[in-house]
């Protein structure tokens, strides 16, 4: 059956802020659906309220309202567009199927004649309900778990008599696993009991037999109006039950799955989707394998949306799960759509991987003082990375180097556990760095089936990981000049890198590069194919590995790369890798645009990230993708490969500018802003210099790098003072301290936690006001200021913290004046090309410099929303020198005001200190519009700015 004709307008619900459980992946699906729909004529209307997405970009949609996720929004929308006929409400995760399901129940699609596509009310309520959903398996002969649902809390504690522990208790309606909980004991259960209750909407939990130590799957599937399904993608956590799927390292295809039970898991899944409900669309559903040769297969849940893994599976295999179930959800059959990869075939299919990917999440506990940082039920990852490679070893040690936490892989580069109680402990109660543990535990001799025994860890990952360790023991026997070029190769085909393998000999990352390069062993690029090579591809969407050489009939040797360089003129982006708390998506949007404007210059784009996650990495948005870690062997493999004219730092946050220094050693050309300019805003010495002799005022500050030098320092300096390690992102380990006591405790742990670091004390101005600017500046000295904000915060919260107003709301002409014209003189003083961001303190009417960023900013793409201006492309254009910052007409559209509102996502953590100061802590933020100041809103956020402020 063809698309249905009479949809002519499609409203999409979007997932709002970013937070712990509900990250970029659904800007990704947003984004790709929209196009998918808007393709076929259709008009698009969406909404969603966070501002930092591509999604809510106005090149997106037709009309793109950044308003709150309520039932109110939905109905003014509704009221300004009448022609409205359809809502997909399955690519805004959880939060807009809940949005969904509340405007049903009030009637609100009812009233406007507005129908439901690509799911079906029933499919969420009986996915959602537990119980409803555990009457379902039963009636249709999958088994699932012992369980039962409580609604009140006696009723919860007759249901753990009679199941005894360990139990799991789950909240019904709830995101990322919120409120979920292992029980093991009577003692600990009531307060569980209780907290899963008030987190669920709808106060219902289900209590379960625990399943733990059983492996758990995860498949991915498409459905059509004629009940075609396909499975996209297999997916294995290599973390057994008992670990959230957002917090598990999760690897495709299945590795360790018998073909029998995947058959027999694949026709669970078919007919579970069927029959949830009449819908065309895509479903994620999880099964628990008990650990046995009787590998009994339990059903565990199914979610009738795209998801968290479903963006992952759309960049494993290359199939856009998104787009294609957008397409579905209209009305198209699955034989008629075009598969995306070949353009030949039909969608029809199932993707065959002749590769691996590894996924491995990434946490920021240092942000959540006094969080529990095991892993467990409740997912508390904030971003992810994937790795991909001819084999899982490769795959597993490509992920590890894109996690951007100081580690060059697995073991091997001095950073490992030695302590035996700690590696135990950190195996039993799952760490967020059990990756690396494992491998440490190798090392140290305790034996697979002791590691197998505490972790349940499959024996066949646990092998693969002993293979690597054996290799690492046999290189250390060497040294580099008489390493055999077999074992050299054999490392680089496991994924050790340069700097690993220099490691093990006690010799230079430089000269295994050289090595390297004499032996003949370079990187060659393969083409992510869902087909494995048996219809020709036609996606420019690369991953590197290691071959042996084939010999040809005449002798002559060679390896295979499928990455052809053109001729064309190119230039490379570089991505700002796993999203973590100060570098989020917000990045990703300036990269996507700085590609699209590269583009409109006539240069090939090569984009380079490993976030599966972000639209960055969709196959389609630059001319070339390579999924590799925003590491700098890879970056510069790729460099040698594709000789581009330059490469874009500045767009990617501090993971792409912290490679500027090797780029410009290397003699690669920087685009935009040089590195001398970039290390010049970061040294605070040379930067108060040049302060100084623009004669521009900073808070009094001095640099120590021990104990006894911070403490003479205070003497002069005066308390509160601001303490903070240059080189970092986020505010990581700011604090403001009142004494000397606190001042010494707080630099040990700093240099403790970042040895080797300097560290910098400011005079902390007290109860000053603080507000930011962004400005593009271009070679020749024109700078055009696109934004000044006003913290409502006072100084001391970090900016990524602080509801922030643009334009100010009480800054006087006087200091506006200050801020404008220190603007002007710091952009033009560091020969500032592309975007520079300042921040300042404001006493007595005084603007101090509190620091410049030479580079995209958090907040660039919030202006660019609320002036519904393409400041980004216009960076890029002048960064390329392509145009001068004059070249560009500027109209800035807003009535009113627009506020910057961070959210935060303390809930995932009880007992974490929630108070705000230098550190950021929030995950995401929202946009608000009001007409002026005496709104209801801004006075609340004005009256209660100091309370959370901590020292």
């Amino acid at each position: 059956m063809p698309k249905d004709t009479s949809i002519k307008s499609v409203l999409i619900i979007g997932s709002g802020p970013i937070v712990i459980g509900q990250a970029c992946e659904f800007d990704y699906a947003g984004s790709q659906s929209a196009r998918s729909i808007r393709e076929e004529g259709i008009e698009v209307i969406l909404i969603n309220s966070n501002p930092a997405t591509i999604m809510t970009d106005p090149s997106m949609a037709d009309h793109v309202y950044l308003k709150p996720l309520t039932t109110k929004s939905i109905i003014e929308i509704l009221k300004a567009h009448p022609q409205i006929d359809a809502v997909l409400p399955t690519m805004g995760g959880q939060t807009a199927l809940n949005l969904c399901l509340e405007a049903e129940e009030k009637g609100i699609w009812e009233d406007f004649g507005v129908r439901l596509i690509g799911v079906d009310v029933n499919a969420i309520n009986i996915t959602e309900d537990r119980e409803q959903f555990k009457q379902l398996l039963e009636k249709i002969g999958i088994p699932a778990a012992p369980a039962k649902t409580a609604t009140s809390f006696l009723q919860g504690k007759e249901i753990a008599q009679e199941f005894g522990f360990p139990l799991v208790i789950r909240p019904s309606f709830t995101l990322g696993g919120t409120g979920a909980a292992f029980v093991h004991s009577k003692e600990e259960f009531d307060e569980k009991l209780t907290y899963g209750l008030e987190m669920s909407p709808i106060h219902e939990v289900l209590i379960d037999k625990a399943l733990l130590g059983w492996k758990e799957y995860e498949l991915e599937l498409l459905r059509d109006k004629n009940d075609n399904v396909v499975i996209i993608c297999s997916i294995e956590n290599m973390d057994p039950m008992g670990i959230h799927t957002g917090d598990s390292i999760t690897v495709a295809p299945a590795m360790t799955l018998s073909d029998t039970t995947f058959q027999k898991m694949r026709d669970m899944a078919i007919l579970m989707m069927r029959s949830i409900g009449n819908f065309a669309g895509g479903c994620n559903v999880q099964f628990a394998v008990s650990p046995d040769e009787k590998e009994d297969i339990v059903a565990i849940e199914i979610n009738p949306r795209v998801s968290r893994s479903s963006a992952l599976a759309s960049k494993a295999t290359g199939y856009p799960i998104a787009k294609i179930a957008s397409k579905l959800a209209l009305g198209y059959n699955l034989d008629e759509l075009q598969n995306q990869i070949t353009k030949s075939t039909s969608a029809l299919f199932e993707p065959t991987l002749d590769y691996v990917i590894v996924k491995i999440p990434r946490w920021n506990f240092d942000k959540f003082e006094g969080a529990d940082k095991t892993l467990g039920l409740q997912m508390k990852s904030v971003g992810e990375v994937m790795g991909i490679g001819r084999s899982f070893q490769e795959a597993l040690h490509k992920a590890t180097q894109s996690l951007e936490i100081k580690r060059n892989g697995l073991g091997a580069d001095g950073k490992g556990y030695t302590n035996y109680e700690q590696i135990i402990e950190k195996l039993t109660y799952a760490s967020w760095d059990r990756v690396f543990v494992i491998y440490d535990a190798i090392a140290m001799g305790i034996p697979l089936s002791r590691i197998h025994e505490i972790t349940k860890i499959d024996m066949w990952f646990l092998k693969q990981y002993e293979e690597l360790f054996t290799l690492e023991k046999e290189i250390t026997t060497y040294k580099v000049d008489s390493l055999p070029r077999e074992l050299l190769l054999e490392a680089k085909q496991k994924g050790f890198s340069d700097r690993q393998i220099a490691h093990m000999m006690g010799c230079l990352e430089s000269q295994v590069h050289s090595l390297r390069m004499e032996s003949k062993i370079k990187r060659v690029y393969k083409l992510v194919d869902t087909c494995a090579a048996e219809f020709k591809a036609q996606t420019p969407y690369y991953y590197s590995t290691f071959e042996a050489e084939i010999e040809k009939p005449n002798g002559e040797r060679y390896v295979h790369n499928e990455s052809i360089v053109t001729d064309k003129k190119k230039i490379i982006v570089l991505g700002s890798g796993p999203n973590r708390i100060g570098q989020g998506i917000e990045f990703d949007y300036s990269c996507v645009h700085g590609v699209l404007a590269a583009k409109e210059c006539g240069y090939e784009t090569i984009m380079i990230n490993c976030n599966p996650e972000t639209v960055s990495t969709d196959f389609d948005t630059a001319d070339k993708l390579y999924f590799e870690p925003v590491f700098w062997e890879h970056i510069y493999d790729i460099i040698q490969h594709e000789k581009p004219e330059g490469v874009i730092v500045q767009l990617g946050g501090q993971t792409a500018l912290k490679l500027a220094e090797k780029l410009s050693k290397y003699g690669v050309k920087i685009l935009g802003t040089s590195f001398d300019a970039l290390d010049l805003a970061e040294d605070r010495g040379r930067f108060s210099d040049l302060l100084t002799e623009l004669n521009i005022p900073f808070p009094k500050f001095g640099i120590a790098e021990t104990a006894d030098e911070a403490a003479a320092l205070a003497d002069t300096l005066d308390f509160p003072l601001l303490i903070r390690p240059s080189y970092v992102l986020g505010g990581q380990g700011m604090k403001i301290v009142i004494n000397k006591q606190e001042l010494e405790e707080h630099v040990i742990n700093l240099l403790k936690s970042i040895p080797g670091n300097k560290l910098l004390l400011d005079h902390y101005l007290d109860g000053a006001i603080e507000a930011e600017a962004d400005a593009i500046c271009d070679a020749d000295g024109n700078v055009y200021i696109i934004g000044i904000m006003e913290h409502i915060e006072p100084c001391g919260v970090h900016s990524g913290d602080s509801n922030a107003t643009l334009p100010p709301f009480n800054l006087g002409e006087f200091v506006m004046q200050q801020i404008k014209d220190h603007t002007h003189k710091i952009a033009i003083a560091l020969k500032t090309v592309g975007l520079i961001n300042i921040q300042f303190a404001i006493k007595n009417d005084v603007v101090y410099i509190i620091e410049a960023n030479p580079r995209a900013s958090r907040t660039v793409p919030f202006i660019a929303k609320a002036y519904g201006e393409p400041y980004v492309n216009y960076a890029t254009k002048v960064m390329l020198g392509a145009n001068k910052v004059t070249d560009f007409t500027y109209n800035p559209q807003l009535k009113g005001y627009a506020i910057k509102q961070p959210v935060f996502s303390f809930s995932k953590f009880q007992n974490v200190n929630k108070a705000l100061g230098p550190e950021m802590k929030s995950t995401g933020e929202s946009i608000l519009f009001i007409d002026d100041l005496k709104d209801d809103q801004f006075y609340e956020l004005y009256s209660r700015r100091k309370m959370y402020l901590s020292k």
